[in-house]
């Protein structure tokens, strides 16, 4: 699980600017989608930022379908009209971008660079159903998972079914993850699904792998997002309302469920949720606006348990009581997640923090979290051997 570290002195860090293109499937070539953010997140910046003016950049993505793997960030800052910005990709399964953003934040803070951006793309729907299949495994393990047939579906299953054996959770519990992110996915005009579903309609959806319907899993998207951070004085000079980035926390675990202490729960996001939230000197009841990687619905579930919101075994009931709404305790995944917005593997992390900024800037519109001054986000990597946390908030300290 790694060695913990004190503390160390580091600059503080803030979000200045952030874009998404349009999450779905997009006949547009990666490097237009990627472009689309990168844009976005430029004319975001309030006091405006120049490409040239960019110091490093980080790009997220599986390469799915193995397209476009050699030199991808060179190729897409390129395209974005910044040749010549050092650059490099960043690969860590479906954790990519949140693993660049994190990437970023330290180069900031550690004083190497005063401004950079970090990003992620993947077109997904390029691909045959099939070859989408076995694009998704290669972020398991291949040795053993694989081998036998099991498939990702299959994987956060056997995490659900276990989750039911020892914690009472039923299937209505998983049905109100989707109803309650397609509910605000639906005002999400970035995202992929932007209509509602009934609990009835959740629950009676086509089986993917018991107890799993078609409901409880995220979608193949195609989409890229963006964001620039800067030092506190650059950002100072950038914009009037910045975004504290306050802690970052990463872990890894086993890739194989087998080799794990627990099905039914990730230690890695367990870590990293901790040091997060220990180098932000914050708690979880200090969070308002959490994105959480859902990709499936028993993602959702065990991440507001591991990362501290409700206690373990009770994030099925915790969920139905609505304190996971928009208006509820803490509004867990008001862009409609992975589920609803899309999951654009290699830009999901990275997109999550595009929410966030919105969130805690004012700018959500009808999803708006009333009273949002500090978030969270959560990328986790395949079934959960990588894991990256960010806390922010309005404030920059306390």
């Amino acid at each position: 699980m790694g060695v913990s570290h004190p503390h160390r002195p580091m600059r503080d860090v803030a979000i200045v600017g952030a874009g998404l293109s349009t999450f779905g499937e997009r006949p547009e070539s990666a490097k237009h989608l990627f472009n689309e953010a990168v844009l976005e997140a430029l004319g975001s910046v309030d006091r405006g930022l120049a490409l040239k003016d960019l110091e490093e950049a980080y790009v997220g993505s599986l390469g799915f379908g193995g397209g476009q793997l050699g030199n991808l960030a060179a190729y897409m800052m390129e395209q974005a009209g910044a040749a010549g910005v050092p650059a490099r990709r960043v690969e860590n399964a479906c954790a990519s971008s949140g693993f660049a953003l994190r990437d970023a934040y330290l180069a900031v803070a550690s004083g190497a660079c005063d401004v950079a951006i970090a990003g992620g793309i993947e077109k997904m729907n390029d691909l045959t159903g099939i070859h989408k299949r076995f694009w998704l495994g290669v972020s398991g393990d291949t040795e053993w998972e694989r081998l036998a047939g099991l498939t990702f579906p299959g994987v956060y299953a056997m995490m659900a079914s276990r989750h039911f054996h020892e914690y009472g959770t039923t299937r209505e519990h998983l049905a109100h993850v989707a109803v309650k992110n397609h509910a605000i996915g639906a005002k999400n005009p970035k995202a992929q699904f932007r209509r509602e579903i009934t609990l009835e309609k959740a629950l009676a959806g086509p089986v993917v792998a018991q107890p799993f319907t078609v409901f409880d899993c995220c979608s193949t998207t195609d989409g890229a997002s963006a964001v620039i951070i800067a030092s506190a004085e650059k950002a100072r000079q950038l914009t009037d309302t910045p975004v504290w980035i306050r802690g970052s926390g990463a872990a890894t675990d086993y890739l194989a469920v087998h080799d794990r202490k627990s099905l039914t729960r990730l230690d890695a996001t367990v870590k990293a949720g901790r040091t997060a939230f220990g180098r932000a000197g914050l708690t979880p009841r200090d969070v308002k606006v959490a994105e959480v990687h859902d990709c499936f619905t028993i993602a959702e579930l065990l991440a507001v348990e591991d990362l501290g919101f409700t206690e373990k075994g009770q994030g099925g009931p915790f969920t139905a009581s609505g304190a996971t709404s928009r208006t509820g305790q803490v509004a867990v995944n008001p862009s409609g997640g992975l589920k609803a917005k899309g999951h654009p593997l290699g830009a999901t992390g990275t997109a999550q923090a595009v929410e966030v900024f919105l969130q805690l800037r004012g700018q959500a519109g009808a999803r708006q979290v009333q009273g949002a001054e500090t978030g969270l986000t959560h990328n986790v990597g395949g079934s959960g051997a990588t894991c990256v946390v960010h806390v922010y908030s309005r404030s920059v300290s306390g």
